[in-house]
């Protein structure tokens, strides 16, 4: 593979909603003023999203523009190419992204109002001691009578943090109270995030297995490869709650939903197309586990070795191997440009830039392009749209968004809802097939393989799937309700 350091050129990104300033201006109270402050916004390069009149000074009005930028630079080169307009004082910057986070994203409210004496007598003493001896007499209670029946632990070490890297767990917090927020918004679930100050398996195990008396399932996320795959076995083996690592497997749901239909618009089958995956971390692992589940035959993945094979001995390690034995049928080595050659699918889930278009024109007719690395794809979509027949990436600006939050709530909400004891193979292609459902034939197109994550039949959807599989394969604990009377 190339080196990861290369990006597309910056005139490929568009300004996006993460990048959004406000910028209070004080402007001359002169005709054609705003004008001027607008143009000189545009010439930057910057997307107007809102002009507010805040006040006035004598000869002069004050106004909050809010801009879109494509990133920081460019937010500071929009403000010094602002700053030589005669006329223009520039009274403060203030970044919405940042405004948003101020104090946290969530918060603990409780469901029940403490007005009088006698509710605070049943919530909290005497009352409450009936109820737990209830459960200390019967410890399946707890899922009836505490939080434990709809809530997840969100747990990081903050070692592998969106494309950051190991940022801490202080700096993880926010990312995880944004997963939190979906799991509520979208599925009902109540989900607390869990920082945790080590980086020790160990001692990543036996945190997670002391706090999960509370939790009724445990979402890992943002845990380094391949600390993660050892940290979810273990955990998995060890507790009688279900635990998922969101970065592979849930990942790995939505790809396959987005592959079931675009296969489908380019009439192949999965046990007959040659896929390309960029990237043998945590979500290129677990992407490749579920598609050889799924019937897709001959895979290929590359790291910045190059592909993997067997004999191969630069930067093996146990999963590595296992890849090697598993995949690469035909044992193919080499870099990147030369294993594409052929292929019918491009699976990214690495850095920006790998994928350049002239890897696209080896690939076999129409060519599924899925660019998920962000914020900066591996290739863009404008660069890859010549030469693919579909594309789709992580962004949420480009059609075709493969966002693993088309996965977790519905998961979640199925396998809390049935008490699973786990998350099993067939529960997460059970998953795939209600997301990939969502789009119905008559809709399906090249700009149209996977759903919105605002669309609201998708968790609904998802939950009823993951429940049926989990009866199906033993996993569910809860006695089954008629799934007519079955809703969220």
């Amino acid at each position: 593979m190339e080196d990861p350091k290369i990006v597309p050129p910056t005139d490929l990104v568009k300004p996006s909603p993460g990048y959004t300033l406000i910028i209070r201006c004080i402007i001359q109270n002169e005709v054609g003023m705003l004008g001027r402050v607008t143009t000189a916004i545009g010439e930057a390069g910057g997307d107007i999203g809102a002009i507010d009149l805040v006040g006035f000074q004598r000869d002069k009005i004050i106004r909050d523009i809010t801009v879109k930028v494509k990133n920081e630079e460019h937010g500071q080169q929009l403000i010094d190419h602002l700053k030589k307009v005669k006329g223009l004082e520039i009274a403060g910057v203030s970044d919405r992204t940042f405004l948003l986070h101020i104090g946290g994203k969530i918060q603990i409210k409780s469901k029940i109002p403490l007005e009088n004496r006698y509710n605070l007598s049943m919530a909290y003493t005497p009352g409450v001691a009936r109820v737990s001896m209830a459960i200390h007499k019967d410890p399946r209670k707890v899922f009836q009578l505490t939080i434990k029946k709809n809530t997840v632990a969100i747990v990081t070490d903050g070692s592998a943090v969106l494309g950051l890297g190991d940022i801490g767990p202080e700096a993880a917090l926010p990312v995880m109270e944004g997963k939190a927020m979906i799991f509520k918004e979208f599925a009902d679930v109540d989900a607390f995030p869990i920082c945790l100050a080590t980086k020790d398996v160990e001692e990543i195990i036996r945190t997670v297995k002391v706090i999960s008396p509370v939790f009724g399932g445990i979402n890992l996320e943002d845990i380094s490869s391949p600390r993660c795959f050892e940290i979810e076995e273990r955990l998995k083996r060890e507790l009688e709650i279900p635990v998922i690592h969101d970065d592979q497997h849930c990942t790995a749901v939505v790809v396959l939903a987005a592959l079931f239909n675009a296969l489908r618009i380019v009439k192949k089958e999965p046990d007959q197309i040659k896929v390309v995956i960029a990237g043998v971390g945590a979500a290129g692992v677990g992407t490749t586990k579920l598609l050889l589940t799924a019937g897709v035959r001959n895979i290929i993945g590359c790291d910045i070795y190059g592909a993997i094979y067997r004999g191969m001995k630069e930067g093996m390690d146990p999963v590595k191997r296992w890849y090697a034995e598993h995949t690469n049928p035909e044992n193919l080595k080499g870099d990147l440009a030369s294993v594409i050659e052929g292929a019918d699918v491009f699976i990214g889930v690495s850095v920006g830039g790998v994928l350049k278009p002239e890897y696209i024109r080896k690939m076999n007719r129409d060519p599924i392009v899925f660019a998920l690395a962000n914020p900066i794809p591996e290739i863009m979509p404008e660069e890859a749209q010549p030469y693919a027949r579909i594309i789709a990436t992580g962004r949420s600006d480009y059609p075709n968004q493969i966002n693993n939050a088309l996965c977790f709530p519905g998961l979640f909400r199925g396998v809390l809802d049935c008490r699973a004891r786990e998350i099993n193979d067939e529960m997460k292609i059970a998953a795939a097939r209600a997301i990939a459902s969502i789009v119905a034939p008559k809709e399906l197109s090249e700009e149209y393989i996977i759903p919105s994550i605002f669309n609201k039949k998708v968790v609904k959807a998802v939950a009823t799937e993951v429940i049926k599989a989990a009866y199906r394969t033993g996993s569910a604990r809860r006695q089954r309700v008629p799934m007519s009377i079955y809703h969220i």
